[in-house]
């Protein structure tokens, strides 16, 4: 499971402590220009050990792989103080070219070491920003390119490919109930600026930035339905 300590990832590991016997998770550092959400995941994990034993139970190895090269090879608002901008092809400059490829292509040599076919993924098409490398067509192309290079049959899953925020609140609660919202709105971290010094009912975030407003928007939409 690709576990970022975000809503999306977050809400994609308890789908997959709902349905798999074991779970391993895999986080990245790469020189984000904060490191909020990886302080948010092990916080979360914690807490699914502690407060879900059934999850708890399932819950593998933990792994955190470093790829410093993002940063290294270009600029983006995901790895440099700057302003959050939209650059001149149209993509947000939030977009980190090829990290999502990345990941995955190291979750899968990861698996292959460790005899994992289901890599797990909150990648999604409905609310992606824009970001290429989360488009169902990329992440089935992957596969079988990965397939194809590691003489494999992965699978690579994607619980919300076609759920928007107010879809994706709503699995949440159908998988692990109020205390599973809670969880995610009081651990897990999605503000592109990393600012937990301001709590709105949705969670923690400077309140402007384009993820925190998908994250609030969201939330007031799935409260009145």
């Amino acid at each position: 499971m690709l576990f970022s300590g975000g809503q999306d990832s977050t809400t994609c590991l308890g789908w997959a402590l709902d349905r798999f016997q074991r779970v391993e998770t895999i986080g990245f550092c790469y020189k984000q220009r904060h490191s909020v959400e990886l302080d948010c995941r092990q916080r979360i994990l914690a807490y699914l050990n502690q407060d879900y034993p059934e999850w708890g139970d399932r819950l593998g190895e933990d792994h955190l792989i470093d790829v410093p090269a993002l940063a290294d090879i270009g600029e983006t608002a995901m790895t440099e103080d700057v302003e959050i901008t939209a650059g001149k092809n149209g993509l947000p400059n939030t977009f980190v070219p090829g990290r999502n490829l990345l990941f995955l292509t190291f979750a899968a040599a990861l698996a292959y070491r460790r005899g994992i076919k289901h890599i797990i993924t909150g990648v999604c098409e409905t609310d992606f920003s824009g970001y290429p490398d989360c488009r169902d067509d990329t992440v089935k192309a992957l596969q079988v390119a990965i397939n194809l290079g590691m003489e494999s049959r992965f699978t690579l899953e994607t619980p919300l490919m076609w759920l928007d925020k107010v879809e994706t609140w709503a699995l949440a609660e159908e998988i692990g109930g109020k205390a599973f919202l809670e969880l995610i709105i009081e651990q897990s971290h999605t503000c592109y600026k990393g600012d937990r010094s301001q709590r709105w009912d949705w969670g923690y975030g400077c309140g402007d930035c384009p993820a925190c407003d998908l994250r609030a928007s969201g939330w007031k939409l799935f409260r009145e339905s």
